[in-house]
């Protein structure tokens, strides 16, 4: 499979032309963009924070790097549309990698350094990628073992490109690509086709991929950089540029706004604390986690506070008791709304009423539009919940799985989120509940429906539903309900662990706690209630 093979939907022709018309849609590709974003940021700083591979230079340093590496990626005959790959952390070779992508032409698949070989090895194949480029080692995990298990059923991938160790044979070592003859500047491709594939977990067991074109992505950049107050400084990003908000925040909207880019490799508050006194730099953007896990760091004091004036979270449940201790520190809170599928859908902006910034996700941005209907497809009154329905310049094309997208898009453009909100009369949206069966832990989806895959082949175990249960910590984690067969102990939390790890899963997406029931709640047709199931854990129960 690969892009002349994936049945996307873009928008309507009528909405493509209104677009365009009002200038939310340009002509520019990414990379040309970002060819043009890292010329003007040239002299900017450039650095990372890592205990094994930090970084300190320039934009320009990077810039030079990411052209040399795309000379490298068409020395192997890497073409425009072709597919390439990238697991790595928050290292400097993910930015050169992405930049040299798109300078390109090719087709990106950032994934998160912390998938597991199941995740990977579904990505590789659904994408169609020829190329990947790998981190050797990265904490006590060993990448490259993992892909040998796995290459031989990958025979669409021609080259794997090695970071940070020596690369086997059959590999490419990245520093060989970076010292490859740069391109002389971005590649010409349509604007109209696939830039690149975000896999996110959603309602499916295996994750789902993202399709963005170069316009969808292009006006996402523009947008958000335009939805920063003036006052707002240069931050430090935690979350993996594998993932859509990290890639955003850490390698793009800074070059849209004309900020420095700093980034660190795992978040460690006491860093980062000290990240922020050194470089005189805000954090804490982001999901939930990363603000209160600074609030709450014994190091936390008068110096940081003042550093972090604003914040705006996103991308995980945000308790009021959070919005409500930032404002009583004095931090401007705001909250936005948004997904891979639409990155930017709604959010507020510092000189919001305080109420309406702390207590709401906000209006929707520039040119998007939001819905909410309820289960026949009919929009419900203002002040009652519905489903949220949004369309705009950065919704994505479409899934790469072609029966995804003809449920989730329709003929008008419309996305089903699967998310339940209130949109009320000043018209801003407050995320209620979730369609989806998701769990947002620290700001990453996880796929309930793929842990419950594997629990279910666990001796003795004749169902088992996997939901998000609250977690101050990490706004939620996954609970899973276990019921046995008659005379089978119930697995503990380790024999779960080890389970999951054997299969491969990433250790993020494991249960954090189980519970055992004699049965499961249920509709009339026999599906779970697994909202009765939420409620009871937020209840305490």
């Amino acid at each position: 499979m690969g892009p002349r093979e994936w049945e996307l939907r873009p928008v309507p022709a009528a909405l493509a032309r209104r677009y365009r018309a009002e200038g939310a849609w340009d002509d520019r590709t990414l990379g040309q963009f970002l060819d043009e974003a890292l010329h003007e940021g040239a002299g900017r700083r450039f650095r990372i924070w890592s205990d094994a591979h930090p970084y300190a230079g320039t934009v320009d340093d990077v810039h030079q790097t990411a052209r040399r590496v795309a000379g490298g990626l068409r020395d192997l005959g890497i073409v425009p549309g072709d597919v390439v790959a990238f697991q790595l952390p928050n290292w400097v070779e993910a930015a050169e990698t992405f930049y040299a992508c798109a300078m390109l032409g090719v087709v990106l698949v950032p994934i998160v350094h912390f998938y597991g070989p199941k995740e990977v090895a579904f990505i590789l194949r659904q994408s169609g990628a020829r190329a990947l480029v790998q981190v050797a080692r990265f904490g006590q995990r060993d990448y490259l073992a993992d892909l040998g298990a796995l290459r031989r059923d990958l025979p669409g991938l021609e080259h794997v490109i090695v970071v940070g160790g020596e690369a086997p044979v059959g590999y490419h070592r990245f520093a060989d690509m970076a010292s490859a003859a740069p391109v002389s500047g971005p590649e010409p491709v349509d604007p109209d086709h696939p830039a690149l594939i975000g896999y996110t977990s959603g309602t499916t067991a295996d994750p789902k991929g993202v399709v963005h074109t170069h316009r969808t992505i292009g006006f996402e950049v523009r947008q958000l950089g335009a939805h920063q107050d003036e006052r707002q400084r240069a931050t430090l990003t935690g979350a993996p540029v594998g993932h859509a908000i990290g890639m955003l925040a850490g390698l793009l909207v800074p070059l849209a706004v004309g900020w420095p880019i700093y980034l660190i490799d795992g978040w460690n508050p006491q860093t980062v604390l000290d990240a922020m006194v050194e470089e005189d730099i805000g954090a804490g953007n982001g999901s939930t986690y990363f603000f209160t896990s600074l609030l709450d760091a014994p190091g936390f004091g008068p110096e940081h506070l003042r550093r972090m004036p604003m914040i705006s979270l996103g991308g995980s449940p945000i308790p009021d008791a959070v919005a409500e201790r930032a404002d009583a520190l004095g931090i401007s809170l705001t909250r936005a709304y948004g997904c891979t599928e639409h990155p930017s859908v709604t959010g507020s902006r510092h000189s919001d009423p305080v109420a309406q910034r702390i207590h709401t996700d906000g209006h929707p941005l520039a040119h998007v539009e939001i819905r909410t209907v309820d289960e026949d497809g009919r929009d419900t009154p203002v002040g009652q919940p519905g489903e949220i329905l949004t369309r705009g310049p950065d919704r994505f094309a479409g899934y790469t799985d072609a029966n995804l997208t003809a449920v989730a898009v329709d003929d008008e453009g419309w996305f089903r989120t699967g998310d339940v909100g209130v949109v009320d009369s000043d018209g801003c949206l407050t995320i209620t509940d979730r369609v989806k069966d998701i769990i947002i832990r620290g700001g990453e989806n996880v796929s309930a429906a793929e842990v419950e895959q594997l629990l279910a082949h666990m001796t003795g175990v004749a169902e088992v539903a996997v939901v998000a249960a609250p977690d101050e910590r990490l706004g939620e984690h996954g609970c899973a309900f276990f019921r046995m067969q008659d005379g089978v102990h119930a697995p503990g939390l380790d024999e779960v662990r080890a389970h999951l790890e054997r299969a491969g899963l990433a250790r993020q997406k494991w249960p954090e706690e189980l519970r055992v029931v004699d049965e499961l709640p249920r509709t009339p047709s026999g599906k779970v209630q697994k909202f009765v199931l939420r409620d009871r854990l937020r209840s305490g129960g």
